[in-house]
């Protein structure tokens, strides 16, 4: 017999239990309600329920006839805490819960979903009380480097996310919005259309998660800009130096002085924000890299290039507001110049972001707390440009900015999952993230020991051997063994980005350190062997990730070689053949999961490699 549930199997891990004596059993049972709470909350119970071994229910006061018949008693209770409280009792006669409002009590009828499921019906008795750390607790998904998921894959995430109490759901968009007169930007994307956001929006709204319209609005903007007639509202007009020393020659920027940017976004908005209910709308506005070094350079010089950008934000403010929205925004550009915070208008909420461990989240924090602005921290997966993840760089970034954001006031957490460079990572990668922030924004105190492989072998990939979490997360360590550390990426994007000549200048990459990382590779390959990952289509991302991982490997000791004089012909041949196998399953994994729009793009980055077999 299965042991009954108890409170550290939860995810996230209530802020408070005190355990009783005795267990429930409810097995072949069936729930008779008895509320005295909001009208609706005996379908969100038995919504929340439906799918578990518990066979009924009837509302009224329990008969002593009522053999096999579990008391369910809601209560509506006022609460110190605020919103989304509640106190869940688990006897081995009834179940009793206290909420504050309707949220606490889905939050109460999840929490109880989740012990049921883990115990098969059997749960240790406990007392609960819990709220949440944030308000908003959210999660971003990239929509536009690619990959879109399809309806099936994108709605069980739904699901999953709303067992875990994250009530903010957004769909990072740069173009895959089907914009109507602007089809020569998203066509061949797969874009949502607006009946298919109406549909999301709704499932959404039903499982009390807020669908947020996300559509940038001054940087990232190069989809539009490779097209006329956009290509006279970008900011630069010939070649460009990015950051980090790359030159490029099709511009990523608006500028933000021209009015035709505006009237740009102005319209958009239009056709993107009556399919959401949403009262908000995150513009982007991040990593404007041209800005001030094209046709806005003179203004910059005289103002600054930070006030540039502050009036561009007040300009697309202006027009949120408009639409009756509050506006979010990504605060990056703006925190280079803190000066300028205490100007924004009071009702927009920046989001920090930072998605490495030692990101400095507390000096950004303090700049626009200090502002008197509500404002979230946003973390990410660190799953892009990996192809396994980062997982110690995720856990320490995700713990920092929770910790700091409860320190500093923050009203929410979003966690972010990008996908630069084709979105190649699988989506089991991520998940991990996913999961901890679900924890940290919930109760970072409670959640402070959470064993996040066991909570991914519980509450994602659900086999029948343990094991799969752990796998998945070390695989995300693989990287480590070779003490490199790069910002934004692990080193295994280098092997797989870089032309076959240049990967030797790896700072720090010697053969040694290549054949390390090939160990824990076999040894993960052998340890996968043991393990029921809860889906064949599971295990063959895992087995395609360990695959890239290794021809990554591969490129490495060829160019290593090279550098050190071996002219032995490389065996393009084997290579180019097993290249190819790995760009085959990444389509049929592809299709499986996410539209097929963006395929063709996201192997392209593959194509570059086949180059170097020729």
């Amino acid at each position: 017999m299965k042991k009954p549930a108890t409170d550290r199997q939860l995810l996230p891990i209530p802020r408070r239990v005190r355990h009783l004596n005795g267990v429930l059993d409810a097995r072949d049972s069936s729930f008779v309600f008895r509320c005295d709470a909001w009208p609706e909350s005996r379908q969100i119970i038995a919504d929340e329920l439906a799918s578990l071994p518990v066979s009924s229910y009837r509302s009224g006061k329990r008969q002593r006839d009522d053999a096999g018949w579990l008391e369910v008693r809601v209560t509506c209770v006022k609460s110190a805490r605020g919103p989304e409280w509640y106190r869940l009792r688990v006897t081995p006669e009834a179940v009793e819960i206290r909420a504050s409002d309707v949220r606490g009590i889905r939050h109460a009828s999840r929490t109880l979903r989740q012990l049921l499921d883990v115990g098969a019906g059997r749960i240790a008795a406990m007392d609960i009380t819990d709220w949440p750390d944030f308000a908003s607790r959210g999660v971003m998904l990239d929509i536009s480097r690619d990959k879109i998921p399809n309806t099936q894959t994108l709605y069980a995430m739904i699901d999953l996310f709303a067992s875990w109490k994250f009530n903010q759901l957004q769909l990072y968009t740069e173009h895959t919005f089907t914009y109507e007169g602007h089809e020569r930007v998203w066509r061949g994307t797969s874009a949502m259309t607006p009946d298919q956001i109406v549909a999301l929006d709704a499932y959404c709204r039903e499982r009390d998660i807020e669908l947020v319209p996300n559509q940038n609005s001054l940087g990232h903007m190069e989809h539009w800009l490779r097209h006329e007639p956009y290509r006279k509202l970008a900011e630069t007009t010939g070649p460009w130096q990015t950051p980090w020393g790359e030159t490029r020659v099709n511009p990523t920027t608006l500028c933000p002085i021209d009015p035709g940017s505006i009237r740009l976004m102005r319209s958009l908005y239009q056709q993107l924000l009556p399919s959401f209910k949403s009262r908000q709308l995150n513009v982007g506005c991040d990593e404007p890299w041209e800005l001030g070094f094209g046709r806005s350079a003179k203004k910059c010089k005289q103002i600054g290039a930070g006030r540039v950008y502050l009036n561009y934000i007040k300009r697309i403010h202006a027009v949120v507001r408009k639409h009756g929205r509050k506006m979010q925004f990504w605060s990056d550009w703006l925190l280079k110049n803190p000066e300028l915070v205490p100007e924004l208008p009071r009702d927009v909420i920046p989001l920090i972001w930072g998605y490495e461990a030692i990101h400095p989240y507390a000096t950004e924090c303090r700049h626009v707390r200090n502002a008197g602005l509500s404002f979230y921290v946003c973390p990410g997966t660190s799953s892009w440009c990996s192809f396994a993840g980062r997982t110690t760089n995720m856990i320490d970034n995700i713990r920092l900015a929770a910790s700091t954001g409860r320190r500093n006031g923050a009203t929410g957490m979003l966690i972010t999952d990008w996908g630069d460079y084709g979105h190649r990572q699988q989506w089991p990668v991520s998940y991990a993230g996913f999961a901890l922030s679900a924890a940290m924004s919930w109760c970072g105190r409670s959640n402070a020991g959470l064993d996040l492989a066991a909570a991914l072998d519980q509450h994602v990939f659900r086999g029948g051997k343990r094991g799969a979490g752990a796998l998945w997360l070390d695989a995300g360590r693989v990287h480590e063994s070779t003490g490199i550390t790069i910002h934004n990426r692990s080193v295994f994007f280098e092997l797989l980005n870089r032309p076959i000549e240049t990967i030797a200048d790896v700072a720090g990459l010697t053969a040694k350190r290549v054949e390390r990382m090939e160990r824990e590779i076999k040894r993960l390959r052998s340890r996968a062997q043991r393990v029921d990952f809860g889906s064949d289509l599971v295990k063959d991302e895992f087995d395609l990730t360990l695959d890239v991982l290794r021809h990554g490997c591969r490129r490495a000791q060829v160019s290593i070689a090279r550098k050190a004089g071996d002219r032995q012909p490389v065996r393009n041949r084997a290579m180019r053949g097993e290249l190819m196998s790995i760009m085959e399953r990444h389509k049929s994994i592809w299709l499986k999961r996410n539209r097929r729009g963006g395929l063709k793009a996201s192997l392209s980055y593959y194509r570059k490699n086949l180059a170097d077999y020729a």
